[in-house]
């Protein structure tokens, strides 16, 4: 597995961070499955991953403050006749956490055009 720096985020989290926002604007929080299909959206379908990895990843943003996590009511799942689902909101500091990234991924490209202009 990839190493990162202190405070980094991977892409995958990154592009976590921005479906997470976009899919909680309409006011709802978002599951796994829903966030899969949002990243198969994006690029093609070059943004989704293998399952196993997004929830690895969910968890570990779950236990890092970037995402809350909650089960939602069973009954609700079990009227709907299927399993309980796992939901998400991305946390204040995820959003911040987010938008750091973004500033950061930004910086090179701004850095080599003053540089080079």
């Amino acid at each position: 597995m990839a190493r990162r720096k202190p405070g980094a985020l991977f892409p995958l989290e990154v592009n976590i961070l921005e479906c997470g926002l976009a899919l909680q604007s309409t006011g709802e929080d978002f599951y796994g499955f829903a966030m899969a299909r949002q990243l198969s959206r994006r690029d093609d379908g070059k943004g989704l991953t293998a399952h196993g990895t997004l929830y690895k990843a969910l968890a570990r943003m779950t236990e890092a403050g970037l995402l809350e996590a909650e089960w939602e009511d069973a009954t609700l799942a079990e009227d709907q006749g299927r399993p309980r689902r796992r939901l998400y909101r991305v946390s204040g500091e995820g959003e911040i956490a987010y938008w750091r990234a973004r500033a950061m991924a930004a910086t090179p490209a701004v850095a080599l055009r003053t540089a080079f202009a």
